[in-house]
């Protein structure tokens, strides 16, 4: 008899534009954790795709930058903002 596991699949990465958007509005990790009420580490698991945000966080990240979530977390990968606002590498 062959046992039955109760394994869930593992769930896609989960990419996003933190850093990017941190760097255009010169926020240190800890500026920005500190904005959303979270532990500055949290915010470097963040970015490195170590964890995902609950709904609360990814919605109080979301209000933060005046985006929608869609905009900073994504299941495929960005395109790079070089192909997406000049139209690709010259």
């Amino acid at each position: 008899m062959v046992a039955k596991t109760n394994r869930r699949p593992t769930p896609a990465p989960l990419h996003n534009r933190l850093p990017v958007l941190r760097a255009e509005r010169g926020l240190s990790r800890q500026d920005l954790a500190a904005a959303v009420d979270v532990n500055y580490q949290t915010i470097g698991y963040l970015e490195r795709g170590e964890y995902a945000p609950s709904l609360d966080l990814a919605f109080r990240l979301s209000e933060y930058f005046g985006l929608p979530i869609e905009a900073i977390f994504s299941r495929t990968p960005f395109a790079p903002l070089s192909e997406t606002v000049y139209g690709g590498p010259t």
